[in-house]
């Protein structure tokens, strides 16, 4: 997409990202009961945390939060509105959230995902991360930067 930028969000962007992420999700909705809240609190992630989003001309197609912790970091919430799939966003904004947290200093990047969405768990592994673990209903995964 040509027109697309990869950009640190902004308080402006909360509402626009939280309808993106729910779109990104709605798929699962009758699939997965357990499924919580993951637009919940992305005006405090952008408050709190490192928060990329990618822009189309003003339009929020994809973001990515990332959270530093003591030597690690963790991929906490990665969408991609469904009528921008497949063009790269994903892998771009994978890309980023690496880039940060290597810059950062983490040494590995963890992520958390959902028992019943398990084509991410086989996404997740074609690029480069591994399982580390299950607690409930969570795949624990990480990749080392």
């Amino acid at each position: 997409m040509p027109d697309l930028i990869l950009r640190p969000a902004t308080p402006d962007d909360a509402d626009a990202l939280a309808d993106c992420i729910r779109a990104a999700y709605a798929v699962y909705d009758g699939r997965i009961d357990d499924l919580p809240d993951v637009a919940g609190g992305i005006a405090d992630d952008i408050r709190d945390h490192r928060v990329w989003v990618a822009d189309a001309s003003g339009r929020i197609l994809g973001g990515a939060v990332l959270v530093l912790a003591d030597g690690y970091a963790q991929l906490a919430n990665i969408a991609v509105h469904p009528n921008a799939g497949g063009k790269g966003i994903g892998k771009a904004l994978i890309a980023t959230i690496e880039a940060q947290a290597r810059a950062a200093g983490a040494r590995d990047l963890r992520l958390a995902t959902h028992v019943g969405i398990p084509e991410n768990v086989a996404l997740y592994q074609r690029l480069g991360w591994r399982e580390t673990g299950r607690a409930g209903n969570k795949v624990l995964m990480s990749k080392p930067l």
